[in-house]
């Protein structure tokens, strides 16, 4: 079996489904390992920052969805491009509730303060954009991939 092959425009389509798998389960991995570290429920960080912001506290349970079912359906290539959508949210609703302080410095070793969260969501929004490719349960052409 090739690793790649050429179509006629030229491209590597093999390497280039291999690229999205790559990018789906780094994201997906990573982001779940944050949603996981917020069970059992309730959120009580996220609640207590949606409060202080004077929004409802029940809105914390959202960050289950944006952090561990999006990131599995990512993981696994279903609805993948409404997935990452829904991380792209998960993380400007991040930013604006825990770093907006940040949004324009840089770290102490001279890196992008936020450099973390903006590598999520931007992986994320690329997501949505490329879709899930060939190497996904719903396949290159499944439900929202």
């Amino acid at each position: 079996m090739a690793i790649s092959t050429i179509r006629a425009d030229g491209s590597r389509q093999s390497t280039f489904d291999a690229g999205l798998l790559v990018l789906r389960l780094v994201l997906g991995i990573l982001i779940l390992l944050h949603g996981l570290s917020k069970l059992p429920p309730p959120p009580a960080f996220v609640a207590g920052l949606l409060a202080k912001s004077d929004l409802p506290t029940v809105l914390a349970y959202g960050v289950y969805l944006g952090e561990i079912v999006a990131p599995v359906l990512l993981i696994i290539g279903v609805w993948t491009r409404l997935a990452a959508l829904v991380v792209v949210a998960n993380m400007v609703v991040a930013l604006i509730l825990v770093h907006t302080k940040d949004l324009f410095h840089l770290g102490p070793q001279g890196g992008y303060a936020l450099e973390l969260q903006a590598m999520y969501l931007f992986t994320a929004l690329a997501i949505a954009l490329l879709g899930a490719g060939r190497f996904s349960v719903g396949g290159r052409i499944g439900p929202m991939n």
